[in-house]
């Protein structure tokens, strides 16, 4: 069997994640979702949160559990670990400077990964401003590159490939006022041959086929979901259009 990066660098296909954040739903509102997950399944399921009050445990049982998806986990910190899971997207921040989201997080999860033998993707981690503060620029400390930089955005993800990771993730942050510019994807898009993935501020439909069609291989959507699990259709319907 693949594992979820072997398929994720086939760029000739379109894949979209769903990122669950545990506090964002109650017993009731996970089952809810579940059932809209298996009508319209994403390539991916992320849990994770910048901040969480609930076991992160709970929540991937009850996706495992009730879905047949890879369930990954989406750390904001390193006690956001579960064996449970099926792999993790290992973020390191690089658009930062604070060296704790760099190495330091990792040193701490590294001995927990080993032992449960999950499927790590290093990912460099790119945290972009949105318009408003986010959750992960405070919690991480760290100032995001400016929207308008693709310049220094294009630079820092080339080298996140250089240092041999094997992902970039543009981050604009969850309840983003807005995406990542298209012109931004785009420009890195150029100048990058490991995946791409996007999210914050993916609302709508429309916003999805604009960033695939910048360049994103795969898009995370999560709070557009939270607010109405009927979206995910739309959203995987975006998908297969291009897949078809």
């Amino acid at each position: 069997m693949k594992s979820f990066y072997e398929k994720l660098s086939d760029r000739s296909q379109k894949r979209i994640a769903l990122l669950v954040d545990p506090d964002g739903y109650d017993d009731a509102g996970l089952d809810n979702l579940i059932g809209y997950i298996n009508m319209n399944p994403p390539d991916l399921i992320l849990v994770g949160g910048s901040l969480l009050f609930k076991p992160i445990e709970i929540s991937i049982t009850a996706l495992k559990l009730g879905t047949s998806l890879p369930v990954f986990l989406f750390p904001g910190n390193a006690f956001q670990l579960s064996d449970r899971a099926d792999g993790i997207l290992f973020l390191s921040l690089i658009s930062g400077r604070n060296p704790e989201f760099l190495i330091g997080n990792h040193v701490l999860a590294a001995p927990h990964l080993h032992r449960a033998g999950i499927e790590v993707i290093p990912t460099g981690y790119m945290l972009i401003e949105n318009g408003k503060s986010t959750s992960v620029e405070y919690m991480s400390n760290s100032t995001p590159i400016p929207g308008n930089k693709p310049e220094i955005a294009v630079a820092t993800a080339m080298a996140g490939e250089m240092l041999g990771l094997k992902s970039i993730y543009l981050e604009a942050g969850s309840g983003a006022a807005h995406t990542v510019s298209v012109e931004m994807i785009s420009a890195i898009r150029k100048h990058l041959s490991l995946p791409l993935m996007v999210g914050g501020g993916i609302g709508t439909p429309e916003t999805a086929r604009e960033v695939y069609e910048a360049g994103a291989d795969l898009i995370v959507v999560g709070n557009a979901i939270e607010k109405d699990p009927k979206l995910l259709k739309d959203f995987c319907d975006v998908r297969n259009s291009f897949n078809s």
